[in-house]
């Protein structure tokens, strides 16, 4: 027994230094500057600096940024991972592969192609301009940004949801139709329910990445919508302010956490059949 424990010790040494690393350390970083002054003094001086209308429409556009893009998210990703649900095994496997092929490509990638999709002379104004339309102008809007966050994060919304999918006992749904329900009946009392858990995972690993991303928003937005990313982006790139930096990375985290705990509030509920 003293040996297993041992070898399981060995085993987990990996994951931990790993932790320590890249996950506790910067965290401690982010604590100490937030809370320190440029001389390493203990101040709450950079709390007081966020207090202000600017910084409180920064957080507040990030957010709404997040929102939108989320649940246009859910409402794409959940039709898509029904139906390959229903496909075949290896209809499915295929499905996935394609979802998850533009993953592939560098993300700085993937978000210049939308700027040459955007632009007032890209390929959607030059195919609108053979009929006499446009030029529209797409490109640094708000919609730019948020399409650009949709695109990236959509596959993120979509496996969840399709791994709870495929997993749902498709004699629940049977029974659904023997008792009567039409297909909207079954799909809001019977199939939401049951995929609740799938739904959260997407929404929390959507929102997430898109109340904290700064490139979308500085390509496809032209800088015209700063979001707190490219706030603290700033602070550490441009003004070397690694202080208030971090204290806005800190309440972002806090902001985060609170999200999360709860987004997991309500996947730790049993996902039961709507009466």
């Amino acid at each position: 027994m003293k040996k297993q424990a041992f070898l399981q010790r060995i085993a987990s040494a990996p994951h931990i230094v790993w932790a320590v690393l890249f996950v506790i350390a910067p965290l401690l970083f982010v604590i100490y500057y937030a809370f320190t002054d440029s001389e390493g003094h203990f101040t709450l001086q950079n709390f007081a600096d966020l207090a202000t209308k600017d910084y409180a429409e920064i957080f507040l556009r990030s957010a709404c940024f997040a929102f939108l893009a989320t649940v246009i998210c859910l409402i794409i990703a959940y039709p898509i991972a029904y139906v390959i649900s229903k496909a075949s095994p290896k209809a499915q496997k295929i499905l996935i592969v394609l979802i998850m092929l533009p993953q592939w490509m560098n993300f700085l990638i993937r978000t210049y192609s939308w700027m040459a999709i955007l632009e007032d002379t890209g390929i959607i104004n030059s195919f609108l301009g053979l009929f006499g339309i446009g030029p529209v102008h797409m490109i640094n809007t708000a919609g730019a940004v948020i399409l650009g966050m949709v695109y990236n994060f959509l596959p993120y919304m979509i496996l969840p949801i399709h791994t709870v999918l495929s997993k749902l006992d498709v004699r629940l749904v049977e029974a659904s139709a023997d008792l009567g329900c039409n297909p909207v009946r079954t799909l809001t009392h019977v199939i939401l329910p049951l995929s609740r858990s799938g739904i959260i995972s997407g929404i929390t690993m959507v929102f997430v990445p898109s109340i904290s991303t700064f490139y979308i928003s500085q390509k496809l937005g032209g800088g015209n919508f700063d979001l707190i990313g490219d706030t603290i982006e700033r602070q550490f790139q441009s003004a070397y302010n690694y202080n208030l930096g971090a204290a806005i990375s800190f309440v972002l985290m806090i902001l985060i956490l609170v999200s999360m705990s709860i987004m997991n509030r309500f996947g730790d509920e049993e996902g039961g059949l709507v009466a």
